[in-house]
């Protein structure tokens, strides 16, 4: 099953990669990892992950505050990343991307 980012949660992902290889050298690249593998169980188990709106999902990133925002597109077969979300901060902004 394809998977595709918006833009903006393109922007988000790389944000972050940025942010965290400024922190330590090899974090980002641990980051993109986590996220490529949450990534992976989306598209294996789309419907494991609980609804957090009308058409919206979210998987946690594991050991790091991200969870990827995503909604199963059945008419495409395809899963669309919304958001890569820092749990931490401003709950549901991206809420106007569905």
């Amino acid at each position: 099953m394809k998977v595709t980012f918006l833009k903006i949660a393109e922007a988000e992902l790389d944000d972050a990669f940025e942010y965290y290889e400024s922190v330590q050298n090899g974090l980002g690249f641990r980051f993109l990892t986590e996220v490529e593998l949450s990534k992976a169980r989306i598209q294996h188990f789309p419907f494991s992950y609980g609804e957090i709106g009308k058409y919206s999902r979210r998987c946690l990133v594991q050991s790091l505050p991200y969870g990827l925002i995503y909604q199963y597109m059945e008419h495409k077969k395809e899963i669309l990343i919304v958001a890569v979300s820092h749990l931490h901060r401003v709950p549901d902004y991206w809420s106007d991307r569905e």
